[in-house]
């Protein structure tokens, strides 16, 4: 997770003819999972390294590099009629020249839940069959409702890790923040002031008093080790044997999974 790739809001999508675009670059993988649910998979024709769901299907597809080192040259042969960016994801240098190659980029920035599933639905509108606009995103939209329509309750505090050596975590106004948020927890790193994934120390940590930790498998990839290593720290979390190591897409992917990604974490939440 870097600084955002372009100015302060991100952009909407570009006008297409009726029908949509027909050839998609995807450089976001959590985009790239969402196209093939939505029923536009057919349209995509290259995708990220990090492009890995729905594995049979990405497996066929031109892989173009990271999606902070894309191939461009490879990119711009596939003649895309639209490619599909985000601001946090991919540079503002690759942006800028797929735009000065006169290809259109839809750049996308959902700092929230809700705007995940927005732009779940805005992705729908470029050709997705009536069936599929039901199957996945009104689910995704009418789970984030209820999840914001719940009553206030005890909320348990929860530290979210995404980096080691050093700690990293979340602050407000990132998508991670507000998942935890809208879950029902208290991120305890949120009104961290400079960065929006600040660095923490241990000490830090321990005063922050976290009663849940969550240890996902990405950007960094924690495993037993990690949760060892905060078990031996002084954290009420530690006591009461809840860290958890977590499947990262549940917190930082936009699209079909923001379902399960609630109902996850809301059950996690509730039983700490």
């Amino acid at each position: 997770m870097s600084p955002p790739a372009g100015g302060s809001r991100a952009a909407g999508p570009p006008p297409f003819p009726p029908g949509g675009p027909r050839r998609i670059v995807s450089l976001v993988p959590s985009l790239t999972e969402a196209l093939f649910a939505l029923g536009l998979g057919e349209r995509v024709v290259g995708v990220t390294d990090w492009c890995v769901h729905p594995a049979g299907d990405v497996a066929r597809l031109p892989k173009l590099g990271g999606t902070k080192t894309p191939d461009l040259a490879a990119l711009r042969a596939l003649a895309p009629d639209l490619v599909l960016a985000n601001r946090e994801e991919n540079r503002k240098s690759d942006v800028a020249a797929l735009e000065a190659a006169g290809i259109p980029v839809w750049l996308s920035y959902p700092r929230t839940v809700r705007e995940g599933a927005e732009l779940l639905a805005a992705l729908a509108g470029l050709g997705a069959p009536p069936a599929r606009v039901a199957d996945v995103v009104e689910p995704a939209l009418a789970a984030v409702a209820a999840a914001e329509a719940r009553p206030p309750g005890p909320r348990p505090r929860v530290f979210c890790a995404i980096w080691r050596a050093p700690w990293m975590s979340v602050a407000r106004d990132t998508y991670i923040h507000d998942m935890i948020e809208l879950c029902g927890g208290a991120n305890v790193f949120a009104e961290r002031a400079g960065r929006r994934y600040p660095i923490v120390s241990e000490a830090e940590l321990v005063a922050a008093a976290p009663e849940l930790v969550l240890l996902p498998d990405e950007p960094y990839r924690f495993d037993a080790r990690d949760a060892a290593e905060l078990r031996r720290l002084d954290l009420p979390a530690a006591r009461e044997g809840r860290i958890h190591l977590i499947d990262g897409t549940l917190l930082s992917w936009y699209g079909p999974r923001i379902r399960r990604a609630l109902e996850t974490l809301q059950s996690l939440f509730a039983a700490a």
